[in-house]
């Protein structure tokens, strides 16, 4: 049996780093992207997610609780083989989070192809504040990570990870708090491969309410949702995921800590120190304490930083593949 479907991950998930220009920019990816989470590297500036189902003008912010705004210039067009940003002359607030040019600021956009096939998948549902709501997805496996925010009002992105150890568990993608542990949110019930569970939580269930759902399931020399333990020395955990990554979030959950996010587009050697922090609209930021290498089948924690690697703390991870560790030939990637 292949060790993976997926020998080219670039056809599912690519990372776009650019420079912000003065005029349209159309970008192409060699697919249609159906998640779009852009962040314009310099501080000051919210991280941005805009998706194909809600459409390319309802912008997102990852780091805040805000409602779902209106940017009409920001994502002018999703392309049947990338996307295209606009001049930003009338983006309603969000001018340089897709296309500045004010101090030339760069840009990193993390783009996802909705695919059974790559685990990933986009729905929206109607809240009920029952505590009782099952939702059919169409992963055809069971999700292991996914978030939910509710779109018309302030609200907490609710995040399930499989790491958390179970559905009495959950972490809020915009803040660095803990693991909380909470029965309402997903009902106490475990995901299925076709259908997962909200409670009575108005965060991710309010009555009446639209709600967007981002949902990935595992994917063998893809995709990997784990945890770890530190150890508090420049030795850290090696951690497996069965591929070469081209992007890792990591999070603290049993100590209050960022969301860290390292890529292979912003640093493409090891050792790689700079961070950015999903929770915060902070940006680049180096430290050699962030250090870490992506390695040919996982990543290696170099660094002492408590966001990765404190002593005796749980860490959830989510990892995306630059190649499969083996592919579907039987033939092994290098290390980079």
């Amino acid at each position: 049996m292949a060790y993976t479907t997926i020998d080219d991950p670039t056809i599912y998930f690519i990372i776009n780093k650019y420079t912000g220009s003065s005029g349209s920019q159309t970008f192409n990816l060699g697919f249609q992207p159906d998640l779009i989470w852009t962040k314009n590297l310099n501080t000051g500036y919210n991280h941005v997610v805009v998706d194909s189902v809600r459409g390319n003008t309802k912008v997102l912010e990852p780091n805040t609780t805000d409602a779902e705004g209106t940017a009409t210039d920001a994502i002018t067009s999703f392309n049947s083989n990338g996307y295209t940003v606009g001049a930003n002359t009338s983006s309603g607030g969000f001018e340089d989070d897709f296309n500045g040019t004010y101090n030339s600021p760069s840009y990193v956009a993390f783009c996802w192809k909705e695919s059974p096939t790559a685990g990933f998948d986009i729905l929206t549902f109607t809240g009920n504040a029952s505590g009782n709501q099952t939702i059919s997805h169409n992963l055809s496996a069971v999700p292991k990570w996914w978030n939910i925010k509710r779109l018309g009002q302030a609200s907490n992105w609710c995040t399930y990870h499989v790491g958390l150890g179970g559905a009495d568990h959950n972490v809020f993608l915009n803040a660095n708090s803990s693991n909380q542990t909470d029965t309402a949110i997903w009902n106490n019930t475990l995901p299925t491969s076709s259908v997962f569970s909200v409670g009575n939580n108005i965060d991710a269930n309010g009555n009446g309410a639209s709600h967007i759902w981002y949902g990935w399931a595992e994917k063998q020399g893809f995709s990997k949702f784990g945890s770890y333990t530190g150890n508090g020395n420049s030795d850290g955990p090696f951690v497996y995921t069965g591929h070469r990554p081209a992007w890792v979030m990591i999070k603290g959950y049993t100590n209050t800590g960022s969301w860290r996010i390292n890529d292979n587009k912003r640093e493409p050697f090891n050792v790689m120190d700079t961070l950015l922090f999903a929770d915060t609209n902070d940006g680049d930021t180096t430290n050699s304490g962030y250090s870490i290498d992506f390695l040919s089948n996982g990543f290696k924690i170099r660094g002492t930083n408590a966001s990765a690697n404190a002593s005796g703390v749980a860490y959830i991870f989510m990892a995306f593949a630059e190649s499969p560790f083996i592919n579907s030939k039987s033939v092994p990637t290098n290390a980079r």
